[in-house]
Order: structure tokens, then C-alpha cells, then sequence
């Protein structure tokens, strides 16, 4: 499917509002208190969500309400249910939302996960340690990183690794934004938003064209956002509006990041959205938003 680009001029504004937001010094958009309200009420009810089915969305708005400077409210309700969780991978989501409320001391759980000889949460255990920007156990990640097995427990163990400078890490991730592998790719892409540079933005765009599918380009177009690239951004700030409620929220999700401030009143319309996860991130990048100092 040939995406077509932007005109020029659209880019060129585009741009411009882009630097001036990050250069300002300021929070990139500023809530009504309404608005900052709802969004902060959006991510209490879904800290509140029981069951199962609903546990990584629970996750999702706890890290909005730490990235929005409310972690003290997700320590009281995460920690009881860390100290009885037997589930590697959930243990993960909750150990890796205490660090970043500031409870850094349980990276233990994490590495401890990481280190076991059950597979079963190694994946999580590794992500969740990137995202937190820690290693857990350095020799154990560089083991799931050279000898991990398949293409997601090595990338997420290599952006755990890269994000610490490791060169080599860095080298494998670009590789596999530019493999066959559409699992590879969009993962690869997701870590280049936070690791790359300006060197990765034209590699990228040459994947728009034959990304595997929609979600596989709306990772490869937020990752372009990400690197402050200005046709990313509007295929971002598309993507909120996208039928695919999977593609809306993953556009949520990165908008924080992006700075994407000229998304604010979709962000805000999204509040409402019918999708649990889409509202949550839409609060958590509203959040992000409002607080972000470039």
C-alpha cells in the first residue's frame, strides 16, 4: 500500500511547531482543570480495574499517573498485590510501576524474573527493565540478548542494554528495523523512538511502504514522530482518529513522547473514548503534556 506524503507546506508548519514546543522551557500544552480532572480521574478508575482481562490496563494507568507526578497513589495499591502475585509476567507489570512511582528497589523482582530458569516472563521482565531505564542483572540481560532465542526476548534485552550505551545492542535494533521479520520491525522501530537519532528517520521511512501491516506502520510512523520527524507527527495525530482501536491507542501512548502538542484536543476528546486502554493512554499523554520541561 503506497502512503502518499504530506505537502511541503504542511510539513514546514509542522516542523516549526515542533521545535517551538520543545524549546520553550515550558510544558508543551496546558489543561483546562476540567480537563485535568478528567484525565487524572481516567487514570484512579483505571488503576481501580479488576480482573484479568483488564490488568495491563490497570499497568498502563499506572504509569500515567507516575509520569503525571501521582505516583504516591499507585504505591498503596500496587505493593499488596506485588507481595502475593505468583504470575511472572504480571509480576513484571507490577514491579516495573512501583520503579517508576520511585520504589526502586523493586528492580529486584524484576532481575529476579529475569534471571529464572521459567522463560515464561524473561520477555517482560526485560521490557519492563528498559522501560525503567535499569539493567536488573547485567550479565543475565546480555545472556537473553545474545542467546535469547526469538526476535522479541533479544530486542527488548538489547534496548535494555543500548539504552546503558551498549554499542553492539544499538547495531542489532537497526538491523532489525531494516529485516523481514514484522515482529522485528515493529518492535525495532518502538525503540528507536526512545534510542535513535536523526540517522534513523530516512531508514524508517523507507518501511512505511512495506510495512506488514496498519499496526506495524503506525508503530514505524510514531517512532518517526518520536525522532521529531514532522510527517510522522501527522500520521500520529492521524492515527488517534483511526477506527482500529489498537492504532488509536498506541498513538496515544507515544504522543507523550513525540511532544506532540498539536494533538491536545483530540487527546482530550479521547477521554472518551469507548476503548478502556485508549482512554487511559490519552490521560497519560495529556499528563505527560502538561509536565514535560525539553
Amino acid at each position: 500500500m503506497k502512503v502518499r506524503p504530506l505537502p511541503p507546506a504542511c510539513l514546514a508548519v509542522l516542523a516549526c511547531f515542533a521545535a517551538a514546543s520543545s524549546a520553550s522551557g515550558e510544558p508543551v500544552v496546558q489543561l483546562s482543570p476540567d480537563v485535568r480532572e478528567k484525565a487524572v480521574e481516567t487514570l484512579r478508575a483505571g488503576l481501580r480495574l479488576a480482573g484479568p482481562e483488564q490488568f495491563w490496563v490497570a499497568m498502563h494507568a499506572a504509569e500515567g499517573l507516575a509520569l503525571g507526578g501521582l505516583g504516591e497513589e499507585v504505591v498503596p495499591v500496587l505493593e499488596p498485590k506485588l507481595a502475593v502475585e505468583k504470575d511472572a509476567q504480571r509480576r513484571c507489570g507490577l514491579a516495573r510501576e512501583l520503579v517508576r512511582a520511585g520504589r526502586r528497589e523493586h528492580v529486584a523482582a524484576l532481575a529476579e524474573v529475569l534471571r529464572s530458569e521459567d522463560s515464561y516472563g524473561h520477555t517482560h521482565a526485560a521490557e519492563s527493565l528498559f522501560k525503567v531505564d535499569e539493567l536488573g542483572d547485567a550479565e543475565t540481560m546480555a545472556e537473553r540478548f545474545q542467546r535469547g532465542g526469538d526476535v522479541k526476548l533479544r530486542l527488548m534485552a538489547a534496548g535494555a542494554l543500548a539504552r546503558q550505551g551498549d554499542g553492539e545492542a544499538l547495531a542489532y535494533i537497526r538491523a532489525c528495523r531494516d529485516g523481514e521479520d514484522p515482529e522485528g520491525l515493529q518492535i525495532a522501530a518502538w525503540l528507536l523512538g526512545v534510542l535513535g537519532d536523526e540517522s534513523d528517520v530516512e531508514p524508517l521511512r523507507r518501511r512505511l511502504d512495506d510495512a506488514p501491516s496498519p499496526l506495524v506502520r503506525a508503530y514505524v510512523e510514531h517512532a518517526l514522530a518520536c525522532l521529531g520527524d514532522a510527517e510522522g507527527l501527522a500520521r500520529l495525530a492521524r492515527n488517534l482518529e483511526d477506527a482500529d482501536a489498537a492504532v488509536r491507542t498506541y498513538a496515544a501512548n507515544f504522543a507523550g513522547d513525540a511532544k506532540a502538542g498539536s494533538t491536545k484536543a483530540r487527546l482530550e476528546a479521547m477521554l472518551d473514548d469507548p476503548h478502556p486502554d485508549a482512554r487511559v493512554r490519552a490521560a497519560q499523554a495529556l499528563m505527560q503534556l502538561s509536565r514535560i520541561h525539553p
